[in-house]
């Protein structure tokens, strides 16, 4: 039996099984991630942080990402993609409970950096076995890819209301640290999912070995789309980092900004279906350029007005295009690589966007530490991202494109 998954039954339906799937994303970077925008603001009212020091605590997180994009090919040999994926939602899980535990600021950075490596695995092993599956029912490949990467949503959405109302409930026990709670209220969350999508995603299928002749991983024939995707890594998360400190400082009210999150995470839910099409579509960066255009033109609206219906329409438009991003460069791997090199592509890409993300939040802090303060930080943001589609545009599909995909069955 290979050690991917402990069952290679047939799933009997691939939407579901992409659907349980898309708890680990919630997990890596919905909760393990995403989450922290929403704390930032009273962690670092309460600790009394720098927006460079906030910043940098992504930076460290985005570190440990790109540890563990390095790690992930050899422990997939080792453990396979469902172990894998297992292992780094649990250890995700335990690292936010230790969250609430200290409010050292070396710690804490600690805690990110773990937390980090953890969403890697997460993230690789999960994107790995959606490309498996999607392999299986062609027709439906960008769905399904789609419908794993969109479940960071549910992440962001549980998030937006999970944090306010722990914190609430912190704020009635008279607690010292309102923020903690929020932590170990998202740490049970993440647990309760590792159970939910342990059994649906162990049926999914083991790789198919490679077709003799196929061709292998080269880091020059995707070089522009990883490019694209380091700059992509460098912008967005500017955003996701900053923008509800921004709100906040524009004076909109808490239960607006909830509202603003929630729905941000609803549409990276929705976006699955929004650009299925595209991605089964184009083979080379063109999704990729499309995309990062897109957001470009939002990120840099709420810098520009604090107009609540344009931050709202920042917030829908985002959520329902970034996690397309990542999504096409799994299709994008997925179109021009033979299985048996899928899960050295997407780990390139990974750790592509893993660079971009160390740069992004200490980068977008310090200028937001300036005179300009946070709206020039976005305006950052948006001109990464724009040059992340002009790279994107310049990807070519390879010339022997080899999926060896599966017919639907």
């Amino acid at each position: 039996m290979p050690p991917d998954q402990p069952s290679t039954s047939t799933p009997r339906s691939p939407l579901l099984t992409a659907a349980a799937l898309s708890l680990g994303a919630a997990i890596a970077l919905g909760l393990s991630r995403f989450s922290y925008g929403l704390l930032l603001p009273p962690m670092r009212d309460d600790l009394g942080w720098s927006y460079l020091l906030a910043g940098s605590m992504n930076t460290f997180n985005a570190l440990g990402y790109f540890i563990g994009a390095l790690c992930a090919p050899a422990l997939l040999r080792r453990a396979g993609a469902w172990h894998l994926l297992m292992a780094g939602a649990v250890a995700a899980s335990l690292v936010m409970l230790a969250a609430g535990c200290t409010t050292d600021a070396t710690l804490l950075a600690v805690q990110r950096l773990a937390a980090g490596i953890a969403s890697a695995v997460i993230f690789i092993a999960g994107g790995l076995l959606a490309a498996r599956l999607g392999a299986r029912h062609g027709n439906r490949a960008g769905l399904i890819i789609g419908l794993y990467y969109g479940g960071t949503g549910i992440g962001i959405a549980l998030s937006a209301l999970l944090v306010p109302a722990a914190m609430a409930l912190a704020r009635q026990q008279q607690a010292p640290h309102l923020w903690q709670w929020a932590w170990w209220a998202m740490a049970v969350v993440c647990l309760l999912a590792t159970v939910i999508m342990a059994r649906p995603v162990a049926a999914i299928d083991a790789a198919a070995p490679a077709p003799a002749g196929a061709r292998p991983f080269a880091v020059r024939d995707l070089a522009f789309g990883l490019g694209s995707y380091c700059m992509f890594g460098v912008g967005y998360i500017g955003y996701m980092t900053f923008v509800v400190a921004l709100l906040k400082q524009q004076g909109m009210q808490a239960g607006l900004i909830t509202v603003f999150y929630a729905l941000l995470g609803l549409a990276v839910v929705a976006s699955s279906r929004i650009w299925a099409r595209m991605l089964d579509r184009f083979r080379g960066g063109e999704s990729l350029a499309i995309l990062n255009a897109l957001l470009g033109v939002v990120t840099i609206l709420p810098a520009l007005t604090s107009a609540a219906p344009v931050v709202f329409v920042s917030g829908l438009v985002f959520g329902g295009v970034f996690l397309s991003v990542v999504a096409s460069t799994t299709a994008l791997v997925r179109h021009n690589l033979p299985q048996a090199a899928w899960p050295a592509g997407i780990s390139a890409f990974t750790t592509a966007f893993a660079l971009g993300q160390i740069v992004g939040p200490s980068m977008i802090g310090w200028i937001a530490d300036g005179p300009a303060g946070l709206e020039r930080g976005l305006m950052a943001s948006a001109g990464a991202l724009l040059l992340a589609a002009v790279l994107g545009w310049r990807q070519p599909p390879l010339d022997s494109g080899a999926p060896n995909k599966k017919p639907n069955r």
